[in-house]
């Protein structure tokens, strides 16, 4: 009998120190007293009361430019131009369909910016035609984030369509939106006075 009584004691101490050990290796963190609120509320410009999101941790993705900046409207272009954006954001897809060019010929007819249908078929061929036929200019702009707000983008592309699309004031549309421009080299931005 004396052999069992120190296996009797080493069996119960074992039992009372595993759940604290388990316990102790928990990785969560303790419950806090006072948690940090999911919302931040502020008075806008005009004395209201607004809300937004506060961010709990670090997002990994990097933005390598601001979406809305850099879209300005110049208002010595034609306002329709403007308009026809706002058609072309209306009545584009998530993705591509490959319709980029006839997309943005119907956007620029509905909002009378043109007059008659561009007969290029291609959307590298787009800006030609604008300045030959339709009274566009091109302006000395090298980056399509510095483009004014309707705009026409137009980009080559080798053995292949080309791209063409318009500003607008949060990115780019054609037969889809997008807040990025096409990777395509820019051929040129033109507008219409």
């Amino acid at each position: 009998m004396p052999k069992t009584l120190p296996m009797t004691l080493l069996s119960v101490s074992c039992a009372a120190l595993l759940p604290a050990t388990a316990s102790a290796l928990s990785m969560s963190p303790p419950p806090r007293a006072n948690p940090q609120p999911s919302k931040f509320v502020f008075k806008d410009a005009s004395g209201k009361a607004t809300s937004v999101d506060v961010i709990q941790s670090y997002q990994p993705t990097k933005i390598g430019r601001p979406f809305a900046t850099g879209a300005k409207s110049d208002r010595q272009l034609d306002p329709k131009l403007m308009h026809a954006a706002t058609i072309a954001e209306e009545r584009a897809h998530a993705h591509s369909r490959r319709q980029c060019w006839h997309a943005v010929k119907e956007a620029l007819l509905a909002s009378g910016v043109i007059s008659s249908r561009p007969k290029t078929e291609y959307a590298k061929q787009a800006g030609q035609e604008l300045v030959n036929n339709y009274g566009f200019r091109k302006l000395p702009v090298n980056d399509p984030y510095q483009a004014p707000v309707g705009s026409v983008l137009v980009y080559n592309a080798n053995r292949a369509a080309g791209h063409v699309e318009i500003r607008t004031k949060d990115g780019f549309v054609s037969d889809f939106r997008s807040k990025t421009p096409s990777h395509r080299p820019l051929l040129g931005v033109f507008v219409k006075s």
